[in-house]
């Protein structure tokens, strides 16, 4: 893979070095602030991670651009596919929320300790640990506070959706609280590269997916130039609404099975400009 970035001019390790950088002394110099708000419970514990997603896409070259309306009614189970672990910073520009994370994401060098700053709700695998899971997620719903899932259970190469698993859904029939509980689905597409049209040769730069290695495919993400994602909040509906939790699993699949392909298209007609400002 580093002989394709140097071929193609799109690559630099001078861009690579200043990105990593500039992401790790801006979000180093963060952590004791965030870690203050948390333990004096302070409003901005919410709101310092949507901030900060933000100033990380721009730092990292990720321009992003929204399609549709984010439901403001809470609580919500936002419920998106999965590509790379720069949707965590894609996303969390855009939604004020907890993403869902296997338990292995906090024991991750640094994204481990950010994960956990910022409220992730850590799942279990173990089948006797998933409805200890299952009530956390459900005890922030009940709070009011909304979730991030990605019910692919794993992360996509871009081109496809892969299939939800139900199980996961599971939290929506469970979930406590007065209000009523809003699903909507979100489809989220990597697109462009400085402009122009991806294609399948350059996704894997940004798609994390297989055994791929984490530090080398970060250095190339990083290495390359403007990234467009394309992100499409789709249509919400209450988890009421659905018998089961695979009619929610196969609703939501479908739905966004038909974002990401649009979005590959290109036949969307307008795009939006960029929220993450900071």
């Amino acid at each position: 893979m580093s002989d394709i970035v140097v071929a193609s001019g799109l690559g630099s390790n001078l861009r690579a070095s200043w990105r990593l950088l500039a992401y790790l002394g801006f979000t180093l110099s963060l952590i004791p602030l965030q870690m203050l708000l948390l333990l004096l419970r302070l409003p901005g514990r919410y709101r310092l991670p949507l901030w900060y997603h933000g100033a990380t896409c721009f730092l990292t070259g990720i321009k992003v651009v929204t399609r549709g309306q984010r439901n403001r009614k809470q609580p919500t189970l936002f419920v998106s596919n999965h590509v790379s672990y720069l949707d965590i910073s894609v996303l969390g520009s855009l939604v004020d929320g907890h993403f869902v994370a296997k338990s292995e994401v906090g024991s991750w060098p640094l994204f481990g300790i950010l994960a956990k700053l910022s409220g992730t709700v850590f799942i279990q695998r173990r089948r006797h640990k998933s409805n200890e899971s299952r009530i956390s997620m459900a005890r922030r719903l009940g709070d009011g506070r909304d979730l991030m899932l990605f019910p692919e259970g794993t992360s996509s190469d871009g081109t496809r959706v892969l299939p939800f698993k139900s199980a996961l859904f599971s939290v929506a029939q469970v979930a406590e609280g007065d209000r009523p509980l809003m699903v909507q689905p979100i489809s989220i597409t990597y697109t462009r590269l400085d402009g122009m049209p991806m294609g399948r040769l350059w996704r894997p730069f940004y798609a994390w997916y297989g055994d791929m290695g984490l530090p080398g495919h970060l250095w190339h993400a990083l290495a390359m130039g403007t990234l467009t994602v394309e992100v499409e909040f789709l249509e919400p509906i209450e988890a009421s609404s659905f018998t089961n939790r695979k009619e929610m699993a196969a609703h939501c699949h479908r739905l966004v099975s038909g974002g990401v392909s649009k979005a590959l298209a290109g036949s969307h007609s307008r795009v939006a400009s960029s929220p993450t400002k900071w």
